[in-house]
Order: C-alpha cells, then sequence, then structure tokens
C-alpha cells in the first residue's frame, strides 16, 4: 500500500494560472525579424531625434521617452516615464503605459483614414544593444499603443552606455548614451537661420511646441 497526497485545486489552479501567464507575456512580444518586416519607417536623422530627446528629457536607466514627430520629423509632443519595477516585461502594461501618456500630451488621430503622425520610443536601460525580450515587450506595446491612438508606428530607439540604437535597422551611434551628460535644451536649438527642411528632435520651433513629462 502507498501513500501519497493529491495535489489540491487551488495548488493546480494557481500553477495552470502562472502557466497561462507566462504564455500570454511571451505572445505579447516582437521579435526583431518580426519588427524589421512590420514596414516601421525609417527615420531620415534618428541622431538627430535621439539627441534632441536625451537633451529634453534626461533619461536614465529604466526610462521611456515616448515621442510623436509630424511629417517633416518635427517634434509635436513627448513624455518620459520611469517604467514601473515588475519581475517579467509585459507588452501588454507597456502599452497601457505609453498610451496614458500619449493621451495626456496629443490628441488621438482615430478619424484620420492614414496616420499622419509618428510615434517614436527611445528606452534608457541597462546592458548592451543586443535585443532582449524587455525590448520585444516594449515593440509590441508601441505598436498596440499607436493603432489605439491612431499614429503611425515608428522606431524604437535602446539609450545604453554604449550609445544608441535604432533597433531593426542597424543604425547607431555612441552619443549620446546612458552615461553622458546631455547639453542644456538652448544648446540642442539650432542657431539662427533658414530652417533646415528635416529638423528632427532639436529644432527651435519644435521644442518649444514639445509638452515634456
Amino acid at each position: 500500500m502507498t501513500f501519497g497526497f493529491a495535489p489540491s485545486t487551488a495548488t493546480s489552479a494557481a500553477a495552470s494560472s502562472v502557466a497561462a501567464d507566462s504564455v500570454n507575456r511571451l505572445a505579447r512580444m516582437l521579435e526583431p525579424a518580426e519588427w524589421a518586416s512590420a514596414g516601421i519607417p525609417l527615420l531620415a536623422s534618428p541622431r538627430e531625434v535621439v539627441s534632441g530627446l536625451h537633451s529634453r528629457h534626461r533619461p536614465t536607466p529604466s526610462t521611456a521617452v515616448v515621442a510623436v514627430l509630424d511629417h517633416d520629423e518635427r517634434l509635436t509632443a513627448s513624455a518620459s516615464f520611469v517604467r514601473r519595477d515588475t519581475a517579467a516585461a509585459d507588452g501588454w502594461e507597456f502599452r497601457n503605459a505609453l498610451l496614458a501618456h500619449l493621451r495626456r500630451v496629443v490628441p488621438h488621430d482615430l478619424r484620420r483614414r492614414t496616420p499622419v503622425r509618428t510615434a517614436v520610443l527611445l528606452y534608457c536601460r541597462e546592458g548592451d544593444e543586443r535585443w532582449t525580450e524587455e525590448d520585444g515587450a516594449w515593440m509590441w506595446g508601441l505598436r498596440d499603443a499607436c493603432t489605439l491612438h491612431g499614429l503611425r508606428c515608428g522606431a524604437y530607439i535602446t539609450l545604453t552606455r554604449g550609445g544608441w540604437q535604432v533597433l531593426g535597422e542597424g543604425r547607431g551611434g555612441r552619443r549620446p548614451n546612458a552615461l553622458s551628460e546631455p547639453p542644456p535644451l538652448a544648446d540642442a536649438v539650432a542657431a539662427p537661420g533658414p530652417a533646415p527642411s528635416r529638423t528632427g528632435g532639436g529644432a527651435s520651433d519644435a521644442l518649444r511646441r514639445t509638452a515634456a513629462r
């Protein structure tokens, strides 16, 4: 005769719930190949966009900066926030956070047939430039938030100690980086004179219209 204890119904249900949550979380994540094939528009001047956002928001690790660009790549609005310290990256939580901040700084474009503005995301984190599951969750969250706010999904950019990197494009640079001190915001503004056709995140007129934090 053998003796044993059958797992309780509550224990089995809890284990099933944890497994389901893990599967769902992995489903809310985009692999680099999926992101590269999603038709994300390329930034004409990624360094200017990154430098402008870095100067305005001064991100530190775990800080996300979401920005909305017009059709000429001028900054319309931006907001930054620190990621909640959760055990695992979840695209659903990231989507909700991005959507909440987008709603605070810019009206939606859901009535338009085709999006005219583009949202990009700069995320400052530890580690190197290689893709992580956290990046995949941010990508999923950005794409979904853009759909729900009537925006075109734009670039996802990481900022690490080694520099910045536009994931899926292979473009990046050493400065700014997670350790570099951003110049005063006034120094990031273009000098008086004819405005270039593409100004990115550093244009004075765009910065004046930006809603930050």
